[in-house]
């Protein structure tokens, strides 16, 4: 374990709960930096009632960072938990109602979640990204049309292929404890996730953008098992990491790792890690009864060997 050694991940929804189930098994220094974009679902309802961050991912996120014990097992699946019914409450997740009505209490978004964290037994800290709601503006091309769709759902289900995102409002304000928090990492971790809507919004955060650059981290992407429907159809994982150069041409990314099952053209995927700066690493991170899906310990195991390696 890399005790002490401050990891900063980014993203949001399952590939985020991914990383962060295996990243606090790696380190006891861990930060959580949640996309705010979403307009589904309970987060979407609340958010449009109440004018409050969506909660979900973020709820999301403290659920992964929960111990193995009996008490960290209990309230991660009854933050999780949705409740089924005829009238308002269904479709509503326990954690959600929990997180704003601690944001209603306290009237400060940092420490509803960091109150709700203890309450946990969090193994890590969760921030949104932005102190503010977003929402996505994709550019989408289709038989050869581009169109512009809005929001994190449409972004995710229309047909054809997402070139490019932006935020609404285009230059919100950035989250000031996950700024600091990646200024002060020892390593950034993005990804795995949905690509352009969990993962590339980070770098649409003038101020997070900025702290990206600027920090003396080292920087690791981890790509996904497989293309995200809908998001990524047909995308290689050397198309992810030219999509995530397009979007942030002068980030250097210091390693990418892919699991051993994806890279069906290793040398193309080493040549486009190397336009980013970055080395590759080939590991058996995924499910062994092939899901697309990461398992924890595996990942784990390769993250604590990365992040133990000497610059």
């Amino acid at each position: 374990m890399s005790e002490g050694l401050k990891v900063v991940a980014l993203g949001g929804g399952h590939g985020l709960y991914a990383s962060l189930t295996a990243l606090r098994g790696v380190t006891s220094a861990l930060t959580a930096v949640v996309t705010v974009a979403d307009d589904g679902g309970s987060s979407g309802r609340l958010r449009r009632e109440l004018g409050v961050l969506p909660p979900g991912d973020l709820r999301m996120a403290l659920a992964a960072l929960c111990g193995d014990d009996e008490w960290g097992r209990t309230w991660s699946e009854v933050v999780q938990h949705r409740f089924r019914s005829e009238g308002d409450l269904h479709g509503h997740a326990v954690g959600n109602l929990l997180i704003v009505a601690l944001w209603e209490r306290l009237g400060d978004t940092v420490a509803g979640l960091d109150w709700v964290g203890r309450l946990l037994g969090a193994h890590g800290r969760v921030l949104p990204m932005s102190s503010v709601p977003l929402d996505i503006a994709a550019e989408v091309e289709l038989d050869g049309r581009v169109s512009t769709v809005y929001g994190q759902v449409a972004c995710a289900l229309t047909p054809g292929r997402v070139r490019a995102i932006s935020l609404l409002p285009a230059d919100p304000p950035a989250c000031p404890e996950a700024v600091e928090a990646v200024l002060e990492a020892d390593w950034v971790v993005f990804g795995p996730g949905s690509w352009f809507t969990s993962v590339l919004p980070h770098l649409k955060v003038p101020e997070l953008a900025d702290a990206l650059h600027r920090t003396g981290a080292r920087r690791l992407v981890a790509l996904n098992l497989a293309p995200q429907p809908g998001e990524t159809d047909g995308f290689s994982p050397q198309e992810h990491l030219r999509v995530l150069r397009r979007h942030a041409p002068s980030l250097k990314i210091d390693v990418v790792l892919a699991d051993t099952g994806v890279a069906e053209d290793g040398q193309e995927l080493e040549m486009a890690a190397a336009e980013l700066g970055g080395r590759l690493v080939l590991a058996g991170v995924a499910e062994a009864d092939g899901s697309p899906r990461h398992d924890a310990q595996r990942l784990a195991s390769v993250l604590d060997e990365i992040f133990r390696e000497k610059r």
